[in-house]
């Protein structure tokens, strides 16, 4: 695993040990930067089940300006804070080790919004997928003109909707879907 594109381009990062997280692959990594584009740079991006840090480090590579790691495991934090040295990454980020719920309600409190929210819940989980969507849906932390991005297993099925997230791409690589969706104005629920 390592940094695709940017000012770290090519430094190898660490994953935890173990089966309790599935780092994603360069393959994939590649196609949601390609989607997310060069407006990455200056953006504020959030990672949620951050596992390695992998996809906030790569949007820190590339200029994001602010990114909030959030994962509940212990190894995945001390993880993620020592990519972020081998990559000598040392302001424009946090790191929360809690509850993504707990750590989503205390952002929507403090008024903070992202650019982009990458969430990558564990698969083993299958019923987290929509109440994390949902919550999402709800929480008001994503920019009007934001992007939302949630990796599922391949055979599991995401509604087209979610409160004010709305999907709008799916694409499929392996064993992994990304779903797309954006922010919209108005409430429906699937």
């Amino acid at each position: 695993m390592r940094v695709i594109a940017g000012s770290v381009k090519g430094r190898k990062l660490k994953a935890p040990v173990g089966l309790h997280t599935r780092p994603i692959t360069d393959m994939i990594k590649e196609a949601l930067f390609n989607v997310w584009g060069p407006d990455i740079y200056d953006a504020t991006v959030l990672d949620l089940f951050a596992g390695s840090g992998s996809v906030g480090i790569e949007a820190l590579s590339r200029g994001a300006c602010k990114v909030v790691f959030v994962d509940n495991d212990i190894d995945a934090i001390k993880i993620i804070k020592e990519n972020l040295g081998i990559c000598g990454f040392k302001n424009g980020w946090e790191v929360f080790k809690n509850d993504v719920f707990r750590v989503i309600e205390l952002l929507t409190r403090h008024g903070q919004k992202f650019d982009y929210i990458y969430v990558d819940p564990p698969f083993s989980n299958a019923g987290i997928f929509n109440e994390i969507m949902l919550v999402l849906g709800r929480a008001d932390i994503l920019e009007d003109d934001g992007i939302l991005v949630i990796r599922a297993r391949k055979q599991k099925e995401m509604a087209e909707s979610f409160h004010r997230l709305v999907k709008y791409r799916q694409s499929n690589y392996g064993e992994s879907n990304l779903h797309y969706y954006r922010w919209t104005e108005e409430d429906s629920i699937s």
